[in-house]
């Protein structure tokens, strides 16, 4: 196999999304059958059940839930209308999962710094004090419920690595893809 000759590990987060809960479930047992130790779920798109539905599942049996939040700009970026992603990402906390895309404040998904910091602190802080400079308008006290650690994605490569670590700290998860591959050196050592 691949990894006894390179001795890397590759990995996939199996997309598990589907149209029922029990399309879903199929999916994440098969991805276990396989070895896949993460399963992806558009918590959005397929709905706070299922994804608590999936978010049992997988803690039950050992793997872990990266949430992906397609079609949240059409509900987030409405300004006169929409619903703020601090409380997307609250629900998603309440909901389940291990790591979401939160934004970047660099890279192609650049966001407001001091607003995306407010909610990746809601995502995996047990206890977040009020600051309205960073959109958190009263304390919020999670007691044992779970944090999600938050995905730095989206347009990043090695050169934002100082500016994410000192973002995002250690707690997070730094996916990198085409800004990476799509720079001429590529991922070439």
């Amino acid at each position: 196999n691949n990894q006894a000759e390179t001795g890397e590990i590759k990995g996939h987060y199996l997309n598990a999304t589907a149209g029922t809960c029990e399309e879903m479930i199929k999916r994440a047992v098969f991805a276990r059958e396989l070895g896949v130790p993460i399963v992806m779920h558009d918590y959005l798109t397929g709905g706070f059940t299922a994804n608590t539905t999936l978010s049992h599942y997988c803690r039950d049996n050992g793997l872990l839930l990266h949430i992906h939040r397609a079609m949240h700009a059409v509900i987030d970026r409405q300004k006169n209308h929409g619903i703020h992603f601090r409380v997307l990402a609250k629900a998603l906390r309440m909901s389940g999962g291990d790591h979401i895309h939160s934004g970047t404040v660099v890279g192609k998904l650049e966001g407001e710094r001091e607003i995306t910091l407010g909610f990746v602190d809601l995502l995996r802080d047990d206890f977040v004090e009020k600051d309205r400079s960073r959109g958190i308008y009263f304390t919020q006290d999670w007691v044992s419920l779970p944090g999600v650690l938050p995905v730095a994605s989206g347009g990043i490569h090695v050169w934002h690595m100082p500016a994410l670590t000192e973002i995002f700290g250690d707690d997070s998860v730094l996916q990198f893809g085409g800004g990476t591959l799509g720079h001429p050196w590529g991922n070439a050592p």
